[in-house]
């Protein structure tokens, strides 16, 4: 049933609880592996999914595409570590405003993987995008981290997930399409864990019980504002993480964005607001061709 206020908030709280995990995932990344952090959490993602399974009267694991969510599931898995280790090395602001890149590498990708016809505008839209992620990581001044390349190819796994999960949307249950993603990386992890391990202390252990809890519960919220509003409506509110990893990086860290660092956020931000605005149009003219 459509709930536009309910989706919002839905989405909303998805964005804070995303954000929360980010904190605890950078906390975690000063004692402990990042292919452990990532094992550990998708250990409790399994767990949470058994248990809604269960509740919900069965789980789903049959789908028709297997390789397709294979390649999901890997390029999930892929986006979550680089993402993760690059959170050692920069504030949390800047690992969120060059994460927002992901919508434009969607919209670009979706040109050789859907066959998606894009426009002069949404191109433009796409390099302004690009220029404003330069403008955050600075490359060839003092100021620049090569750590922000690992968000970029943690946005460009996103995206060809994201590309991915569109495809199968409709064709396989998504309930089955959760599971599969988090068994994919699971095994996935547990194949490179055993190089990596170190003994967790026990409140190492809680804390990263805690962000695949607080992250499963995101992805459940996520999912349910979808359910209750187009995708088209809850797009622009994505950005509001930004906002959260702003103050959890001044709470937390102690940390906020320079001023080219918040030039370059809005810049990528208005370049993904203006891409959606577009995404409307291409929608609406493709509903009156129908």
């Amino acid at each position: 049933m459509e709930n536009p206020t309910r989706g919002i908030v839905l989405l909303l709280a998805a964005t804070l609880f995303f954000s929360m995990s980010d904190v605890l995932a950078k906390v975690l990344g000063e004692h402990l592996p990042v292919i452990e952090i990532g094992w550990i959490r998708y250990c409790t993602f399994l767990a949470v999914l058994l248990v809604m399974g269960v509740r919900d009267g069965g789980l789903r694991l049959q789908v028709n595409h297997p390789w397709a969510q294979f390649t999901r599931g890997a390029m999930m898995v892929v986006s979550a570590l680089f993402f993760i280790f690059s959170l050692r090395y920069l504030p949390l602001a800047d690992a969120a405003a060059v994460g927002f890149v992901s919508p434009l590498l969607i919209t670009a990708l979706s040109v050789p993987m859907l066959g998606e016809v894009v426009g002069i505008r949404r191109w433009t839209a796409i390099g302004v995008g690009f220029i404003g992620v330069l403008v955050v990581i600075r490359p060839g001044t003092g100021t620049f981290q090569p750590a922000a390349f690992l968000v970029l190819a943690s946005s460009f796994a996103w995206a060809i997930a994201s590309i991915l999960t569109r495809r199968l949307a409709g064709r396989d249950d998504t309930a089955a399409t959760m599971m599969w993603a988090t068994l994919v990386g699971l095994v996935v992890l547990s194949v490179a864990v055993p190089f990596f391990f170190v003994m967790p202390r026990w409140q190492d252990l809680l804390m990263n019980i805690a962000l695949g809890t607080i992250a499963t519960i995101g992805q459940y919220w996520m999912i349910g504002a979808y359910r209750h509003a187009g995708a088209a409506l809850l797009a622009p509110f994505n950005y509001i993480q930004l906002l959260w990893a702003t103050a959890f990086g001044y709470l937390v860290f102690g940390t906020l964005p320079d001023r080219m660092t918040a030039i370059g956020a809005a810049i990528i931000v208005a370049s993904g607001l203006y891409t959606i605005h577009r995404e409307r149009i291409r929608a609406r003219q493709r509903a009156a061709l129908a």
